[in-house]
């Protein structure tokens, strides 16, 4: 997720197509009707932490940029013209996740067209898509990034904090800049009984501490944690886990989606935490098992780490969305976090 991206790549840690704007979107207008009912009501404001958004009239033609929007609407009905790439968890090299192209499929539509975040927003590519609106809810835009997307459509930014929108943050947000607010709710408390469903299944989840870590392989002078404006960090209380005491501290003062420790200070500052998550991304776990200092993490000396996958869609999943909470690989990282509690219990 830039930045973020690229270290939830590095991490996983908080997705960033080819056909034409016009025909890869299909008719937006009616996917937005089989959505729901929706009292419609135009025009609309959207508050955001760039001030607000009045969108005059329902949006036909939807963009979205960063990871999740585009979910966030095709879970209400609405194929995007075009959306970013999947840097992180793509399972086939297409630049889609596996979730998003059934979803596609299951509403019997095309993908739509995607840019590469690679250099950036392609702001280029999202003029020529011809957009009403822009979903933006959950993101890191700057102030110059919104301003240039403002100058395209409408923009829908993140409520407050950047990278920091929950999935509920993002779904209510873009769901407003559809004019579907009231969708969303529903969508809402649907994904939240699903996941209630799943977590029920697991005996370990319940008040065992989680937090993620990130080790660098080529500096292990330091130890990287999510802070608690993440929201996988925000995920864990939904699902059962605590957050650590030591986390919520070291996150005091840092709106960023991740923070810093000292590896000569790591273990001690946390040692209440009985689960730690890390992707296997770059060598991290050779990292974390070989440093010195590292490796006296008490979560790593007793094994009680969540080992992700490395670029896999169950990383990818770790962090919740509308429409991957409902797959398999929501199961697989909920079976690999109760697996890690089990071995926390044990010591």
């Amino acid at each position: 997720m830039r930045t973020t991206r690229s270290a939830l790549a590095a991490v996983t840690a908080t997705a960033a197509l080819v056909l034409s704007a016009c025909g890869g979107g299909g008719d937006t207008d009616s996917a937005a009707d089989s959505g729901g009912s929706g009292d419609g009501s135009f025009p609309i404001t959207v508050e955001h932490a760039f001030g607000e958004t009045v969108i005059e009239q329902k949006p036909e033609r939807v963009a979205a940029v960063a990871w999740g929007n585009h979910e966030a609407a095709l879970a209400l009905g609405v194929v995007p013209v075009i959306m970013e790439q999947a840097t992180y968890g793509d399972d086939d090299g297409n630049g889609v996740l596996p979730w998003v192209e059934d979803k596609v499929e299951e509403m019997g539509e095309e993908l739509p067209a995607t840019y590469d975040f690679t250099d950036g927003i392609d702001f280029e590519a999202i003029a020529d898509s011809e957009p009403d609106v822009i979903l933006a809810g959950y993101s890191g835009l700057t102030q110059d990034e919104y301003d240039t997307l403002s100058q395209i459509a409408p923009v829908v930014a993140y409520p407050e904090t950047p990278w920091g929108s929950t999935w509920q943050d993002t779904i209510t947000q873009d769901a407003k800049g559809l004019g579907l607010e009231a969708e969303g709710q529903a969508l809402i408390e649907e994904n939240e009984a699903v996941l209630a469903e799943k977590v029920a299944e697991y005996e370990n989840l319940a008040g065992t501490s989680a937090m993620w870590g990130y080790a660098d392989p080529q500096d292990a002078s330091s130890f990287g944690f999510f802070t608690v404006s993440d929201p996988r960090v925000q995920f864990l209380p939904e699902i059962g886990m605590e957050i650590p005491e030591s986390v919520t501290t070291a996150s005091e003062g840092n709106e960023a989606f991740m923070g810093s420790e000292s590896s000569e200070t790591a273990a001690e500052t946390f040692a209440d935490a009985d689960v730690l998550i890390v992707a296997e991304d770059n060598d991290q776990k050779a990292t974390l098992q070989d440093d010195p200092l590292l490796s006296r993490i008490p979560a790593v000396a007793r094994d009680s780490v969540a080992w992700l996958p490395e670029n896999a869609p169950e990383a990818a999943a770790s962090n919740p969305s509308p429409l991957n909470i409902d797959t398999e690989y929501m199961d697989s990282y909920l079976e690999t976090l109760d697996a890690a509690a089990a071995k926390a219990a044990q010591d």
